[in-house]
Order: C-alpha cells, then structure tokens, then sequence
C-alpha cells in the first residue's frame, strides 16, 4: 500500500478533467492505496471533502485546502502545469509523477506562460498522459519518456438506446470559456449546414451561458451524463473540436453510437478510429462538408454509429484506470518507461474544401459584417458584450 498525493486546481463545475483525476484516485483507492487529495484553494467554505461529493458525487476521506499543507508521502502527481514545479521541489523522498491529460502550453499566447507550460514537462517528473499522441509529443518534442493509458467511456451512462427516435441533428459541445474548444469555428460550420439544410435541428450544450448563434438552434446548457447520451442518441452527427489534445467527448459519442466530425490536426491523429470519426480541414467550409457528408449518406452513417458502438465495448471506463493503475505499479517497481513509438492510428486524408465566404457563415454578413467582426476581435472580452448589443440593434 501507498501513500499517494494528488496536487488538483481548484474544483470546477462540470470539468471533465477534474473527474478523471478523481475517478482515477478512487480507482487507486479501491485498490488498496491512500489517497490524499490536496486542493489549490487555500481556504475554501466547508470540509474540502463536501466540495468535491457536491461537485463530483466522489467521495475521499483524506481533502486538504492548500498545496502546501502537503505531507510526506510515497508518490506525489501533479495534474496541471504550474504543479509540476511544486512537486519537483517537494522536500522529501518520492516517486514525483506528472497526470498529463492536455499540451497545456497550448491554453496561452506566446510568452512566459506558454514556455514555463512547456518548462512543466522538463522537470523530471514520469508523465502518465491520456491517449496515445501526448506520449508521442512529449517524447519527440522535450525527449522525455512516459506511460499512457487509453480513452474509455463510462459504458453504463454511454451506450446506444433503441427506443429514443433519430432525428436529422446535430449537437455540438458549444463551451465558448474554453478557446480550444473554437466556439466560433463550430458555430460558423453550423451556420452552413443550416443555411444549406433548413430542416436539421442544432443542439448546443456544455455551458451555462447564452450562445452567439444566429441560426435557428436549441441551447441545452449544461446536462447530465444521462441526459448527454440521451441527446447523443437522437442525434445523427456530433460535432467536437479540440485545438489540443483528443476530447474525451468523441469517445462518449461512439460509445453511444453517434458518429463524430473533428478537425484534422496533428493531435487528432493518434487516437480516433477513421472508421467512426470523421477528420476535417479546419475551415468552417470542410468541418460543414463533413457534417453535411455524414448526414446524408445513411449509409455511411449507419456503418460509422455501428462500428464506433463496437470499438468502444472494449473500452469501457476500466481500461484507463486499470492502465493507470499498472503505469503507477511500474513506477513504483522501477521499471524503465517505454521507449517505442507511437504510430498514427488516423492515415486518410482530411475532407477538404476551399474557405469563401458564405451566406450561411454569420448574421455579420449584414451590415458590414467583416469590420464589426473585426473590431471585435481586438478588444478586450469586457467590450465584447456592448459592442454585440450594437450589432444586434444594427441587425433590426
């Protein structure tokens, strides 16, 4: 049995990164090991353990507030990128391991931040990253060797229902305080399809807030695991983009049967399966194409839904704890990180068409629509909100 210290940012509603680090120290838990939790939070209302069974439905008995209340333990994790420096100079003997789920450097514009997130990877900590291309990353570009495990999906909340009836739709993972979720980019692929294909319903859901779309669309906001799949099944394409790292999201939709439209990038390459995910120029004209393609050959979306439902039956949630669990076997035994390479599983070309401008891409098309885009483009988020107020009252 362990000790094992797990250093976590501060708790954030509905983050699907914040449960995978708890369900896989759960799954470490159950195992035997101990587990202590420590929160970014210095202080916070309540016991820390209450905070993460309201936010999470986990439950841990050992939650601390505070990073530095840390005590001496056997193997220590950090799970963000200004966390792998502080456990790097944690004052005691142990096993110091970097929980990588994302390229974080990617979350910030060039500069300090960017290049101390890629300093994170150098400070001789083992990575255990999620999915297959972070691996391969971190050992071409930084030379540093790790473990991985596999992306799975909780097959008892994900999985195809017979009786919900399909409809011509697509739902999209909308979450514009995330920018490597390019809100933007989906709503402007969306606004295509729609303006080509009146009748397709389009759902938005991950996020609390309103949406900038100007086409006709339902909002669902933030929904349940249960009702994700729900949605998933009525659905006949879903769209998630990711900038960085593979979602977790795709994974979810083949498991419950829905084939997938992302873009064609270089971390999207190593872990989907092309025959239930279609990769895309990153263009609002090809992720559309895409789109439009799998919504109306029946075929090809019957034999994506069919083959992503299947792939996924090996890979429920277990898969990556149980890989997780063996990686943090391995290190504690010393054995030596694997060294071989990681090879694409993605090797067919992205669909592709060239960028114009269409009538479908934006309600900006009106009123000059490039220069208002534009101005809105180089103020600051706080300016953002009157000068839409402005547009709105133009559009009338």
């Amino acid at each position: 049995m362990a000790i094992i210290s797990w250093f976590i940012p501060s708790l954030i509603k509905g983050s699907g990164g914040h449960r995978t680090m708890l369900q896989h120290a759960e799954y470490l838990e159950s195992k035997g090991h101990v587990c202590h939790i420590y929160l970014e939070d210095e202080t916070g209302i309540g016991q820390a353990a209450d905070k993460i069974k309201s936010l999470f439905s986990l439950r841990f008995n050992n939650v601390f507030y505070g990073w530095n209340s840390a005590t001496p333990s056997d193997i220590c994790i950090a799970t963000i990128w200004y966390s792998a420096a502080f456990v790097a100079a944690l004052p005691f003997d142990c096993k110091r391991i970097y929980f990588v789920q994302d390229f974080e450097a990617w979350f910030n514009p060039m500069g300090d931040a960017y290049l101390m997130a890629e300093n994170s990877y150098q400070y001789n900590l083992t990575p255990i990253t999620i999915g297959r291309w972070l691996r391969h990353e971190l050992k071409h570009r930084f030379n540093v060797y790790g473990y991985h495990f596999e992306f799975g999906a909780n097959l008892s909340i994900y999985h195809p229902v017979g009786n919900i009836k399909k409809e011509k739709a697509i739902c999209f993972i909308h979450q514009p305080d995330k920018p490597r979720r390019c809100s933007r980019l989906g709503l402007e692929a969306l606004g295509i399809v729609k303006h080509r294909y009146p009748d397709v319903n389009i759902y938005l859901y991950g996020s609390d807030g309103k949406s900038d779309a100007w086409f006709e669309h339902t909002n669902l906001g933030l929904i349940n695991l249960e009702q994700c799949n729900e949605l998933y099944n009525r659905c006949r394409v879903g769209l998630c983009i990711s900038s960085s790292n593979p979602s977790r999201i795709p994974f979810e939709m083949m498991a419950a049967g829905l084939p997938v439209v992302e873009i064609w990038r270089e971390n999207n390459l190593y872990d989907f399966p092309p025959e239930a995910v279609l990769l895309a120029n990153q263009t609002p004209e090809s992720l559309a194409e895409a789109m439009i393609k799998v919504l109306a050959d029946e075929d090809l979306n019957d034999k994506m839904s069919n083959f992503g439902a299947a792939y996924m039956l090996d890979r429920d949630l277990a898969i990556e704890t149980q890989q997780f669990y063996d990686s943090i076997n391995k290190i504690i035994s010393g054995e030596s990180t694997p060294t071989h390479d990681i090879s694409r599983m993605y090797n067919i070309r992205p669909i592709k068409v060239p960028a114009t401008r269409h009538d479908g891409m934006a309600a900006f098309n009106r009123v000059k629509p490039s220069l208002l885009r534009r101005v809105a483009m180089l103020l600051p988020p706080s300016l953002n909100g009157p000068l839409r107020k402005i547009y709105r009252f133009i559009k009338k």
